[in-house]
């Protein structure tokens, strides 16, 4: 796990060294009434202005190239996005090297209120680096359940907003790695990715700006 900026840690991955890529970049939002929960790190009293980050001045055009250059050949890379950034995400991958292999669905136990029905779900873009390779478990749904449950610090207060659950990188994690493969994480939050791995006997690089999710990082492998 490295502390700072992922567009300065990156650049010390080789070439095609990363077995596979899962993370939940940080974005900005449409200013509108109701921001919703999206990614990244969340600050309530500006939700409406549509910076409702701490750290979202980069646009995927920013890093996507970088993921594509430390990924090896022949393998995945999962990118989780809502509805408000999904085109503007598809758009930018098209230009890449990347092949789009397809859109997953997580779908969430909570619901966030908006003016055209209740948002309750968000995507996971799946990309591949090369040649088709197959999932390890075929028959795994594209449609993914999970509980959207976060960690409380001492007071009772979520730590991080828009934290993935473990569960959920599990899934990604089995069927697109093996056994001692490396996954990397550039925008790691408090670690859900990291703890998946840990459990699924994979390797683990993760970068994270915010010192106090970093710290949260940590710990949670201990």
């Amino acid at each position: 796990l490295k502390l700072g900026n992922c567009m300065e840690l990156i650049k010390d991955i080789p070439d095609n060294s990363i077995d596979l890529i899962v993370t939940d970049p940080p974005y900005k939002i449409t200013a509108r009434g109701n921001g919703g929960n999206s990614g990244g790190m969340f600050q309530k009293k500006i939700v409406n202005s549509g910076q409702v980050f701490a750290h979202n001045d980069l646009d995927i055009s920013d890093w996507i190239e970088e993921l594509y250059r430390v990924l090896k050949e022949k393998s995945h890379c999962y990118i989780m996005c809502n509805n408000k950034n999904i085109y503007h995400y598809l758009d930018v991958i098209n230009k890449t090297k990347f092949h789009y292999v397809k859109c997953l669905v997580w779908v969430k136990h909570n619901k966030i209120m908006g003016q055209s029905y209740m948002s309750q779900f968000e995507f996971i873009i799946m990309l591949r680096k090369g040649a088709h390779k197959r999932i390890n478990y075929c028959g795994t749904s594209d449609v993914l359940v999970f509980a959207n449950d976060k960690m409380k610090d001492d007071e009772g207060k979520t730590i991080h907003d828009t934290e993935k659950p473990v569960a959920l990188a599990k899934v990604l994690i089995e069927n697109s790695s093996n056994a001692g493969d490396t996954v990397l994480d550039p925008f790691m939050g408090i670690n859900s990715t990291g703890l998946a791995c840990k459990l699924l006997g994979r390797k683990f690089i993760g970068f994270e700006i915010n010192k106090r999710y970093y710290e949260v990082a940590k710990e949670r492998l201990i």
